[in-house]
């Protein structure tokens, strides 16, 4: 029965890509370009770290830029929220879901908005703070939105599964054709050759690797702190292994760990608990990662917490920055 549900929803969902690229159902546009970041499944793509990126490229060529998100796990309902000025953070990550506060607080200069319809979302931050290059976060099923460049963050495992509700696929494999450049995350799950082939077969000239780079640990305040000696892992993320593996190759040991759902609403009674289990394993921190430490709840605690950050490394970074400048500058 999820076999053929899920051939039916991916076939809904071609279905209604294919009346956006016929003109049947209208696009909106902005006064700015728009570059898109997605994927094809429910999440743990990587998509976070590359919006992260793509905002400081754009920043660090000098151009305006604002980021539109759905604000998925908030309790925001209105048509748009900002989240961040550029200069402050304006919500919380109760109201505004915790990646675009982390981004907000993370992107000094660049605009955060969050709202369901992104096109909304997009002419209120244009009618606040003028005509920027915007960055659509999960935007690459978001088709009522036009955009210039459409990145797709892609998971190898993808391209063997199926659509919800038989698999994890927002839409079928075949949409991969929409993509303009793709980011395979996670390369090192899979070997030279499965890597050699999958670039073969979707286009070298649009394929990069993105892997993730731990940037060190960070507490409360933001402050570069030292490496810790035996921490504890506390995390509510979609592939808590992969912040695990980069832990470990920044410490002696690991004392034990955590892990929750994806996006996980922590209470100080489970954050109380984890300490105490830390504590017991002797612990001298708990670390988390940047969007969970968005949701972990003010408590007075017995250890004190770090937040590990990542960044991300691009094959041919140079040939992928060329090409989103060069589209970001000619309409901007």
């Amino acid at each position: 029965m999820k076999q053929w549900l899920g051939r039916a929803f991916g076939g809904v969902v071609a279905l209604r890509a294919s009346a956006y690229r016929r003109g049947l159902l209208p696009q909106r546009r902005l006064l700015g370009p728009v570059i898109s970041v997605g994927n094809l499944s429910v999440g743990g793509s990587g998509k976070t770290p590359v919006v992260a990126w793509l905002a400081a490229l754009l920043r660090g060529a000098g151009l305006p830029v604002a980021i539109l998100s759905r604000g998925y796990r908030g309790s925001f309902r209105g048509p748009a929220l900002v989240v961040g000025d550029g200069a402050h953070v304006l919500a919380t990550a109760d109201v505004a879901g915790d990646e675009p506060v982390m981004l907000a607080r993370q992107l000094e200069g660049v605009v955060v908005a969050i709202g369901r319809r992104r096109d909304a979302v997009g002419r209120a931050v244009e009618s606040r703070f003028g005509r920027r290059v915007h960055i659509l976060d999960d935007g690459f099923q978001h088709l009522r939105l036009a955009r210039e460049l459409d990145l797709l963050c892609l998971d190898l495992r993808d391209l063997r599964d199926l659509p919800l509700p038989a698999g994890r696929l927002r839409e079928r494999p075949a949409a991969l054709e929409r993509a303009d450049v793709i980011l395979i995350t996670g390369p090192d799950d899979a070997s030279p050759e499965e890597l050699a082939a999958a670039a073969d077969a979707l286009g070298p000239e649009r394929t990069h690797l993105v892997r993730r780079r731990p940037l060190g640990f960070f507490d409360a305040a933001g402050v570069v702190a030292p490496p810790p000696w035996r921490p504890f892992l506390l995390a509510g993320i979609a592939r808590p292994e992969r912040f695990e593996a980069d832990a470990r190759t920044m410490v002696g040991a690991v004392a034990g760990r955590r892990f929750f759902a994806d996006h996980h609403a922590f209470t100080v009674a489970e954050l109380e608990q984890v300490v105490a289990e830390a504590v017991g394993l002797h612990a001298d921190v708990v670390v988390t990662t940047a969007k969970d430490k968005e949701r972990l709840p003010a408590a007075p605690l017995d250890l004190p917490v770090l937040v590990l950050r990542s960044s991300i490394d691009v094959s041919d970074e140079a040939r992928l920055r060329t090409r989103v400048l060069e589209i970001a500058r000619r309409v901007a």
